[in-house]
């Protein structure tokens, strides 16, 4: 499964210019591990990070104007760091699954025209020729304004020597087509990612498009949903019922070992069975401890609710490639969430699982990772948002080595950072 290697994100609200992980610029910094956790005080950005990378897959899906006109972004000038004229940027470093994979680099600018509308600017997909080591990446894609160029074909270019200067050619079967957008609100991924000719572009906007990120809401997962099959656990969890009712289909056999599994990690659940409802809705039967009859998914508390959840947006078959996941300490009990980092940590390093980056608040959430997968975010006097690898800060990689957890070195302010 692909990774994001790091993204860097300028004049997004109060990121006005950050830096998560390895970029084309930042290329002496680590990749990001498969679990990346990001703290920090109430207003350091935290949210804006995750909405920012909801954003990306919003511009993709429904173009940028719409992107930014979502209820809660508000439109391109609240949402463009105050005081800046530049456009919205962000560079995103990606990598296919094989370890020697080259890394593709994508760039976006997006700023607002006369009327005030938000376009596309600037958009740019490249990588290493093979062999190279340095060096600029070679574009496959370059579009400013709305017009450029694209490679198609599987490889599109190769090292060429004919001309002296090391300028490279197309290989047989490729060229290098002129591309004019129609619509500078669409991203040029979005158009040419459709096109089987343009594989490093398709390869991408799959990337990008596959991007989940959850905002579990346990009024909505309590509501029983209408008879049907999804393959997913939607952003918010309401068709939770449809999901296990696609899973149930798809694989009894695995579906019932799933309950199973499950049963043993939601605390005080005996026993999880899966029951047909007369309209042939699917709804879970949960025995627990000191009740002798059974409940529903309508009568769980929010934290127990939400447990299961997560629980099972872990047995998802065919997962996103990059989980996204805001505070999911809400309503859970504190000696419950170093269990549920431990999951999060089991399921991103499985061979097929997803890369998973959360928000939280929680110290005991904290203290289940290590110094590399924590990053600290926060506010300057200057009003902006800064990020910190926890490992870069001195002292931290040492005082862990001596056994103390990464949450308590926070709850300490060992940091000197993330809190208020």
């Amino acid at each position: 499964m692909a990774i994001l290697e790091g993204i860097q994100i300028q004049n997004y609200r109060a990121l006005q210019d950050v830096t998560l992980g390895k970029t084309l610029y930042e290329r002496e910094q680590d990749a990001l591990p498969r679990l990346v956790t990001v703290i920090g005080a109430n207003g350091s950005g935290k949210s804006s990070l995750l909405d920012a990378l909801g954003f990306l897959g919003d511009c993709l899906a429904e173009g940028v104007e719409a992107a930014c006109d979502k209820p809660h972004r508000g439109g391109f000038e609240r949402m463009r760091t105050q005081g800046s004229v530049e456009p919205i940027k962000f560079e995103v470093r990606y990598k296919e699954t094989p370890t020697n994979a080259r890394p593709i680099s994508y760039s976006l600018h997006i700023a607002c025209d006369a009327q005030g509308r938000a376009q596309v600017v600037y958009e740019r997909l490249r990588q290493r020729r093979k062999g190279q080591k340095y060096g600029q990446p070679y574009s496959f894609l370059e579009l400013t304004n709305g017009q450029g160029y694209a490679w198609s074909g599987t490889e599109g270019f190769e090292e060429g020597t004919g001309t002296g200067t090391g300028a490279p050619t197309a290989r047989e079967g490729s060229e290098r087509v002129p591309v004019k957008m129609k619509d500078r609100q669409v991203l040029g991924i979005a158009t040419l990612g459709t096109l089987a000719n343009h594989d490093r572009v398709v390869a991408f906007r799959d990337f990008l498009s596959g991007w989940y990120l959850s905002y579990f809401v346990p009024e909505l997962a309590r509501n029983p949903s209408q008879a049907g099959a999804d393959p997913h656990l939607d952003r918010r969890g309401e068709n939770l019922s449809r999901y296990l009712q696609y899973v149930e289909r798809a694989n009894p056999g695995g579906f019932r070992q799933m309950l199973e599994r499950i049963g043993k990690k939601v605390p005080g659940i005996i026993d999880i069975k899966a029951k047909t409802e007369r309209d042939r809705r699917l709804v879970l039967e949960f025995s627990a401890q000191g009740f002798p009859e059974p409940f529903y998914q309508q009568d769980m508390s929010d934290g127990t609710l939400k447990m299961l959840a997560y629980l099972l947006l872990m047995e998802d078959p065919s997962p996103a490639p990059l989980i996204g996941i805001e505070e999911p300490e809400n309503g859970l009990h504190h000696q419950l969430l170093a269990t549920l980092a431990q999951e999060f940590k089991e399921y991103a390093s499985k061979a097929r699982g997803p890369q998973i980056l959360i928000t939280t608040h929680a110290p005991n959430f904290v203290d289940a990772l290590t110094p590399d997968e924590v990053w600290i975010l926060d506010k300057g006097a200057d009003g902006f948002s800064h990020l910190t690898r926890a490992s870069d800060v001195p002292g931290v990689r040492e005082m862990f080595a001596e056994g103390i957890p990464m949450g308590s070195l926070w709850y300490s302010n060992h940091f000197g950072i993330g809190n208020p």
